[in-house]
């Protein structure tokens, strides 16, 4: 180091502005605008004393950002020495953090052919086997009968069932639109009452009795492929049918598509609730917004009226109100459902029952509460803007606990 005799120390703004390039891994924002730095002092001597919190005391990237720190003070001439203070944030510090690192997260997002006023909405759970397949093909019908453009995209890449769901087997083709010189893969379009759905699927690409022995990074990139290099038209609404787990896929979307929000189907069993808030956990941790729970299999009636749950009974408010949000439907037993998916005709259409009425229901309080369409009448600037703040003021409670590491 320089002669502290000769070099004066830096000034707190100096200090700051370096600590601006120490990027927090897990957060994907600097550690400054993330509000992770309270205080800098820094002595006569040269002495740097730089106080930095932590969403959790325990942080396993401590160690990274401390080194981060500490390397780069030290290449300016006047310091002598650094010193870091740690501390643990309080749940609404912690929340503040976690609505910035989301909105950076949206304003830094690769550029897709999604249609920026166009609501996302993914439909997760913690395991397969809960029903998560039919549950969006259920929802995609329902809202596209009400008028609206909905596209379908199937990210569950080794597992794909929405082709078969849908009853849509057509090929998928690549075409070049507009004279543009890269060719766009075209979605398989089918009209559904007064509205349309753009269906997107491996499934489209190989045969329906084909394993897919993909990994990883193939994964993401087929994920990006649909999202970047496909010609979707103006939709009104994305349902993303998710894979099971928490795994490359879902990290991956959370890059991809930052504004999504989060559906987790589950079952009644209080053990399939357990699995499921994991992918709870995960969209807290990717800072994507869960808007509620659907139970799925929630019980069976017979046809004199008696109710047995089969599956148990509890799991989806339980889970609601573990994550804080609300329970948006219980889907029962019926097997009309399963009759409807193995003929490529969702119940949700015209169907009657008691599920056919539970998807309806859901797929109104989508549209009508919690993530209406836009409008040629409505202000989207504005409306994007209120929002986010509604969207960050209903997870904040949720983001104030979550665990994400640093």
């Amino acid at each position: 180091m320089a002669d502290q005799q000769t070099v004066p120390p830096p000034s707190r703004d100096d200090v700051f502005g370096v600590l601006r390039a120490v990027v927090d891994p897990e957060l994907g924002a600097d550690i400054v605008t993330l509000g992770m730095v309270p205080d800098v002092v820094v002595a006569d001597d040269g002495h740097v004393t730089v106080t930095i919190k932590l969403t959790i005391g325990g942080c396993p990237l401590r160690a990274d950002i401390k080194r981060d720190v500490i390397d780069r003070l030290r290449l300016h001439p006047g310091v002598r020495d650094v010193k870091i203070e740690w501390g643990e944030m309080t749940p609404e510090e912690r929340s503040q953090t976690m609505s910035t690192a989301r909105r950076a997260a949206q304003r830094d997002a690769p550029e897709t052919a999604i249609p920026t006023d166009c609501q996302i909405v993914a439909i997760a759970s913690g395991k397969g086997g809960v029903g998560k397949s039919s549950v969006t093909a259920n929802l995609a019908t329902a809202i596209a009968a009400r008028g609206h453009r909905v596209g379908v995209l199937d990210a569950d890449i080794w597992g794909f069932s929405i082709p078969r769901l849908l009853g849509i087997s057509d090929r998928m083709e690549a075409e070049r639109i507009d004279g543009s010189d890269k060719p766009k893969i075209v979605p398989n379009r089918k009209q559904v009452g007064a509205g349309e759905l753009e269906v997107v699927s491996t499934g489209f690409l190989v045969d329906e009795s084909t394993a897919l022995m993909w990994r990883g990074l193939m994964l993401t990139k087929a994920v990006e492929q649909f999202l970047a290099d496909v010609a979707w038209g103006d939709l009104d609404y994305l349902l993303i049918d998710m894979p099971p787990g928490t795994g490359d896929v879902q990290m991956g979307l959370a890059r991809l598509l930052p504004r999504t929000m989060m559906a987790i189907v589950t079952t009644p069993a209080l053990a399939a609730q357990k699995v499921a808030q994991r992918a709870a956990d995960m969209a807290s941790r990717s800072f994507l917004p869960v808007i509620g729970v659907i139970e799925n299999m929630s019980a069976f009636e017979c046809d004199h009226g008696e109710r047995y749950e089969l599956f148990g009974a509890g799991g989806g408010a339980a889970l609601a109100e573990s994550v804080g949000v609300p329970l948006l439907g219980q889907i029962p037993i019926e097997p009309s459902v399963a009759a409807g998916n193995d003929a490529g005709a969702p119940i949700a259409l015209d169907g009657e029952g008691a599920a056919a009425d539970a998807f309806r229901a859901i797929a109104a309080r989508l549209i009508d509460e919690i993530a209406p369409p836009a409008t040629g009448d409505v202000d989207m600037a504005g409306c994007s803007a209120r929002l986010l703040d509604a969207v960050n003021a209903a997870f904040d409670d949720a983001d104030a606990n979550a665990t994400a590491p640093d």
